[in-house]
């Protein structure tokens, strides 16, 4: 049996207590504190709860991971992991989340669709929630922890053997280098590949249909705007088991195609959850900030729409002129190491 580890950075509010007292009811965890105290984590079941200081950086928080970092890139290999988040101010919660995911992501960790619960000062954030379950906002958040450490303690995974991937880019093959590293990985990969060039389509961008209509249509597989968001990608969503995002790193951003299609997946959500679905990336940059799109994916695609993250889910590379990705140190090994992982982690 997996051993559970709390990482408690900071010195929780009454709140915070309360949370991880509902998420973690009937399990028994190890406490860590501070970054001296820290075993070894690797195959173990992780809950990070961190009570967010104004700056929203814990300073704690950070001195562990700095020690995980030194320990290796596998120092949480074949761990699992969720958070919990509460600040007494409104903002950093997201973004927190994001910051943690991504680094321990890189170090091994995987997570479940949708990992985590935050929780605003004012608790503004459940709002929209109201509609949904007619309670108080400070018991929609308990009741979110006790659900997701329900699916914390229950969630068994397995590969599979066979699987149908499916790639999504906006790109022009004759000059993207992030295409070109995609070819390098696709031709070590296993199972069936489909490949959707979303700029060959002119994609609409969600326009924000009241929920019933959204819903709508949504439960026909459909959204209002249609095009090949619903021709193509929607069927081609329904059928994967990982999905893989070729993302050129534009200004620090995902292209605005591709932002657009993650936008207008809200219909096919309100009829399909994606738990089952386990989420890749490819990001070349042309200088830096890899980070900053791979980030933006895990907080649309797996903290809302319940991608589940694998271990190393994201291959990150700098490629600036045409063909430069062909100059990159070792980068048919990294490609070759990068679609082994995709083989051995397209699970459910």
């Amino acid at each position: 049996m997996r051993k559970y580890y709390l990482i408690l950075p900071e010195k929780p509010s009454s709140f915070l207590e309360k949370m991880i007292e509902v998420t973690l009811e009937n399990i028994n965890f190890q406490v860590i504190e501070k970054a001296k105290d820290l075993p070894n984590l690797q195959n173990s079941k992780i809950i990070f709860a961190v009570e967010l200081p104004v700056t929203g950086m814990s300073n704690n928080l950070n001195d562990i991971f700095i020690e995980l970092f030194h320990r290796g890139n596998n120092s949480l290999l074949g761990s699992e992991s969720i958070i919990l988040i509460h600040s007494n101010y409104q903002l950093f919660t997201k973004t927190a989340a994001q910051s943690i995911m991504f680094q321990a992501n890189l170090l091994g960790c995987r997570f479940q669709g949708r990992p985590i619960v935050e929780a605003t000062g004012n608790l503004d954030n459940f709002i929209a929630l109201k509609k949904i379950y007619n309670m108080p906002l400070d018991e929609i958040c308990l009741y979110l922890c006790e659900k997701l450490g329900k699916r914390f303690v229950k969630n068994r995974i397995a590969k599979i053997d066979n699987p149908n991937i499916l790639a999504l880019h906006s790109s022009n093959r004759r000059t993207s280098n992030t295409l070109t590293l995609w070819d390098m990985v696709k031709i070590y990969l296993k199972g069936s590949i489909e490949e959707i060039n979303i700029g060959n389509g002119n994609i609409m961008d969600c326009k924000g249909c009241p929920y019933k209509t959204c819903k709508h249509y949504g439960m026909q597989n459909k959204c209002f705007y249609g095009g090949i968001v619903v021709e193509q990608v929607y069927p081609a969503i329904q059928k994967a088991d990982a999905i893989i995002f070729i993302c050129p790193n534009y200004n620090d951003m995902i292209s605005a195609n591709t932002v657009a299609l993650i936008n207008r997946l809200t219909a096919l959500f309100r009829k399909t959850k994606f738990y089952d679905k386990t989420l890749f990336s490819i990001i070349v940059s042309g200088h830096s900030g890899g980070d900053a799109l791979a980030k933006q994916l895990i907080s649309s695609l797996s903290i809302n729409k319940t991608f589940r993250l694998p271990p190393y889910f994201c291959l990150m590379e700098v490629a600036n002129d045409r063909g430069a990705i062909n100059k990159v140190p070792n980068i048919e090994e990294k490609a070759y190491r990068f679609a082994t992982n995709i083989n051995e982690e397209i699970k459910k």
